[in-house]
């Protein structure tokens, strides 16, 4: 069988994937952050139709990621989800009323109206992907809580993680944090119009809003992701140097991405494939496909990071009050037997994906048009 080495660093890579497709799938989020601004009630509707469709694929890759981070990396689950809840809970409410929006946004005795459901979507597009990049710059910049494993022996409540008053809140007022969330945002907002340049058929008019949306976001994204990709190479980390000992690093990542090299190259590969269809399309009007371009690229970068941030003795998420408290894929993950067990269970895993690629095939086949719509006994 595998060494317990290789299946901590297998499994670290199979939740970057989930992770890299999280943030694929919040261009679901994107398009809802535009449906206040589309230029007419046709393109409003269309825009939550085309994305309506999707967003169960978000929501349940949410909740996949969470699930294998917690069955491969525990001390993680436990460590954030029942440290940091303020943020973790206002992540989940905002996706209860995103769904709950959908569903009753046309339904018959709405008493409210379309535009209080589009108000809330909207504001669920901005506050989730900003949210959730905060929460993964935790993996860079630290968070404020302490680990003591004693505390699982010890008399009394059997809490193994303690952390600042503010539980995660605090996370939000980190300008470095916030970098990563408008990063995400910005993102999911481009990736929104290219799905939509993609998949809806309205109007000139709604083409040529597309068009100036797809410059001005794309051109705030770069802003931020730069900004973000500074602070990141110029920010101290930490290295491993035994079991839970850890020494102050400056550039720690900036040096992983040189160590690394093949974790730079794929970096690389992503921002070029993501520039490349942004630019295509901003050149082509009627080019729709980069929407395949941005999407492959955004895998390809997100998992690079998680790569920096959990490979080469690096700690993936650093203590900013305690260093020795720091998770590491070494210190906080199952037992062999258990990685193991999933190891194998991992295996459907192409099942599962190519059923969702049916999927995906099946609810984009034909593009969305405002007669559709209007026309369908159930739509958003």
């Amino acid at each position: 069988m595998f060494s317990y080495e290789f299946l901590q660093s297998y499994w670290w890579l199979l939740n970057s994937v989930l992770g890299a497709l999280l943030v694929f799938l919040l261009f679901v989020q994107g398009g809802q952050s535009l449906i206040l601004s589309a230029p007419s009630q046709d393109g409003r509707d269309v825009i939550v139709n085309a994305v309506g469709r999707k967003w169960e694929f978000t929501f349940t890759m949410l909740v996949v990621f969470g699930g294998a981070f917690f069955a491969s990396f525990p001390l993680f689950y436990s460590t954030s989800f029942g440290g940091a809840y303020w943020l973790w809970m206002l992540i989940l409410a905002g996706f209860v009323l995103q769904a709950v929006s959908y569903e009753f946004r046309r339904r018959r005795g709405n008493v409210y109206g379309t535009k209080a459901y589009d108000v809330i979507l909207t504001l669920h597009g901005i506050v989730a992907p900003i949210l959730l990049g905060v929460a993964v710059a935790g993996f860079f910049f630290g968070a404020d809580f302490v680990v003591k494993r004693v505390s699982l022996v010890g008399e009394g409540s059997p809490v193994i993680s303690t952390w600042a008053d503010t539980h995660g809140i605090e996370a939000i007022f980190s300008i470095k944090n916030l970098l990563l969330g408008f990063t995400v945002l910005f993102l999911a907002r481009v990736q929104a119009i290219l799905f939509l340049k993609k998949t809806t058929q309205v109007s000139d008019e709604f083409a040529a809003w597309c068009q100036r949306q797809l410059i001005i976001n794309a051109a705030i994204f770069v802003v931020f992701f730069l900004a973000f990709v500074g602070a990141l190479v110029t920010a101290d980390g930490l290295r491993t140097t035994g079991f839970n000992e850890f020494v102050v690093e400056p550039y720690r990542y900036l040096h992983n991405l040189i160590e690394m090299w093949w974790v730079a190259l794929v970096l690389l590969l992503g921002v070029v494939l993501v520039l490349y269809g942004i630019i295509r399309s901003v050149l082509a009007k009627t080019y729709t496909c980069g929407i395949w371009f941005t999407g492959i690229g955004t895998l390809l970068v997100v998992m690079a990071l998680f790569w920096l941030a959990g490979y080469n003795d690096t700690p993936y998420y650093p203590s900013l009050l305690d260093a020795s408290s720091s998770l590491t894929i070494r210190n906080s993950s199952s037992s062999e037997f258990t990685l193991q067990v999933m190891s194998i269970v991992s295996l459907i895993i192409p099942f599962v994906a190519a059923y969702m690629i049916y999927a995906w095939y099946s609810l984009t086949r034909q593009p969305v048009t405002p007669e559709e719509v209007n026309g369908k006994d159930h739509n958003y």
